[in-house]
């Protein structure tokens, strides 16, 4: 009998080894036995938690989702104003871990699948309808009603587009940069409205 949370910890080592196996191989060169000998497992344990690799990337993908939820919070706890939510809201959708080689491997393959896989898409659906209706909610206490839904997809588009081009490169300084133009075009937005 397999003890209480092993479950948990069992699935939390397979997603990482196939976070991993991604960076090492590609999405499509991924398998459950690559999967199962990086978590030091074997194939039927992995098949005992997910019935296959569509399964488990669905997994994996739906943990990073939920993990980016979590940052997502932890920074919106420190932010007392409106303006102070939306610096927050930038910071954590350009936080350091988004940055890591193997996030960005997995984040990247992810994207790709999406137009062919049902499970990605709508995972992704509801990570975009989710992160733009967070913007949208503080905006409407910043900006004139007409003015939030452009202000919010532009700032999302900004940070999905920042995020891409600096994780693709190798520099270091590249995501203060990306966070000090997302901030930028935040504060246009800003003054724009108070003209």
């Amino acid at each position: 009998m397999p003890k209480v949370g092993m479950e948990a910890i069992r699935k939390k080592q397979l997603i990482e080894a196939t976070i991993s196996s991604i960076h090492e191989r590609g999405y499509s060169d991924t398998t459950i036995r690559l999967i199962s000998q990086k978590a030091g497992v074997s194939t039927g344990i992995v098949h005992h938690y997910f019935k296959d690799k569509d399964d488990l990337l669905r997994a994996t993908m739906q943990s990073m989702l939920s993990d980016l939820r979590l940052s997502v919070l932890k920074y919106l706890e420190q932010a007392t104003t409106p303006k102070e939510q939306i610096e927050a809201l930038i910071s954590a959708y350009l936080d350091a871990h988004l940055f890591e080689p193997e996030t960005v491997s997995a984040w990247l393959a992810f994207w790709a699948h999406v137009p062919h896989s049902e499970d990605l898409c709508r995972l992704q659906n509801i990570y975009e309808k989710r992160q733009i209706s967070t913007f949208k909610h503080i905006f409407k206490k910043l900006l004139r009603p007409e003015n939030v839904e452009s202000a919010s997809l532009g700032l999302v588009a900004l940070i999905d587009g920042l995020w891409v081009r600096t994780s693709l490169q190798d520099n270091k300084t590249g995501r203060e940069i990306a966070r000090t133009v997302a901030l930028d075009y935040f504060e246009m937005l800003l003054e724009k409205e108070n003209r």
